[in-house]
């Protein structure tokens, strides 16, 4: 199998040596996602839960180049610079997914790109095609 680079406009640009997802067969690898709205590439807002927002916006635009929806996420990874904040992120994940949800990991660090509160990257396994 070959790897397919999905790259979409209605998300940010890549601002480094990555891309914004990978697609191996069914499975798409989707880079972390920030709060930067795609055609200013700033931050959305400083309020956590616009920034938490944001990051769904931008990765269900990557998850829709990709052939799937954020609904086929099998997998998620949360980095908050403020644990404090994990209940506004359950608040804002249930309005983006219903169950049966991803697996999930929450973890705490010290600092993000572009002074960002939160960045969420994770796994996607597209309907089978067979």
């Amino acid at each position: 199998m070959s790897k397919v680079i999905i790259s979409t406009d209605k998300a940010p640009a890549a601002i480094g040596t990555y891309s914004q997802a990978v697609k191996i067969g069914t499975t798409v690898y989707l880079s972390g996602q920030i709060p930067l709205v795609p055609e200013s590439m700033e931050l959305v807002s400083e309020d956590f839960t616009a920034q938490a927002e944001q990051v769904f916006k931008n990765l269900t635009a990557v998850c829709e180049a990709s052939g799937g929806e954020l609904q086929d996420m099998i997998k998620v990874q949360i980095y908050l610079t403020d644990l404090g904040q994990f209940a506004i992120v359950n608040e804002v994940m249930a309005k983006h997914f219903r169950e049966p949800y991803p697996a999930r990991a929450a973890i705490g660090v010290k600092q993000l790109p572009k002074g960002a509160q939160i960045e969420i990257d994770g796994i996607m396994e597209l309907p089978s095609t067979y």
